[in-house]
């Protein structure tokens, strides 16, 4: 899979044409005919791209990808919209927008935009975003609710592993494995590392990040 793009536009006839031709060119796409649910699938989602009509139902696009980058969201955007002239399209660069497509459009072009954005945008600072909680993976720099933790290599991969497969039961072994690199140490310590990280994410235990399953592991929901 080339990446996870998600396109947001009132007209079903262009979500099912967008839709059709990226899956076809090896992407995983989802589309939405408003932006209802667009920040909690940001949440949930590690998505790669989003492709954002202007003319949407409840909210103008642009302002709604302002309103994104102002709360941390870093996904790139592709504006596509039937706002042509030049003011329209800076408005859409000002708003955070990394391209800008007028319609109508040519398919093998935007989809060689998509490409090339994707493209360069992995190559840069990979962002994880779960609820509150940002990581910069190369920097390992972490902010829960927009303040900075201190928290060591080993607790920044811990976390970065919950966040990569947030939702989703992690064993004791698992863990072992993917984040020590030795499935054989004493499962004792990761239960010690998720209580001294828990205790630096949430220090008043209100958020209830990483949830424990007795007898089976954790799990980041």
């Amino acid at each position: 899979m080339k990446g996870f793009v998600v396109i947001i536009d009132d007209e079903e006839d262009i979500v099912d044409l967008l839709e059709y031709n990226l899956k076809r060119d090896g992407f995983e796409v989802l589309g939405f005919l408003s932006t209802s649910k667009i920040k909690q699938l940001l949440n949930e989602e590690s998505v790669d791209l989003l492709i954002v009509d202007r003319n949407l139902p409840g909210t103008e696009g642009s302002e709604f990808i302002k309103k994104l980058r102002e709360k941390g969201y870093n996904t790139p955007v592709i504006f596509l919209s039937a706002k042509t002239t030049k003011d329209e399209q800076l408005q859409g660069f000002e708003a955070g927008g990394d391209d800008y497509i007028t319609k109508p459009f040519d398919i093998d072009n935007l989809i060689a935009r998509v490409n090339a954005i994707i493209k360069r945008t992995k190559k840069e600072a990979k962002i994880y975003k779960f609820r509150d909680i940002v990581i910069n993976k190369d920097s390992a720099k972490v902010k829960v609710g927009g303040k900075h933790i201190e928290l060591t290599k080993l607790e920044t991969d811990l976390l970065l592993e919950f966040i990569k497969n947030k939702n989703i039961l992690l064993s004791r072994d698992y863990l072992l494995e993917r984040v020590w690199g030795d499935e054989n140490s004493n499962p004792k310590t990761v239960n010690i590392a998720i209580k001294r990280l828990r205790e630096k994410i949430d220090p008043l235990k209100s958020k209830e990040y990483i949830k424990s399953i007795r007898g089976e592991g954790y799990i980041l929901c």
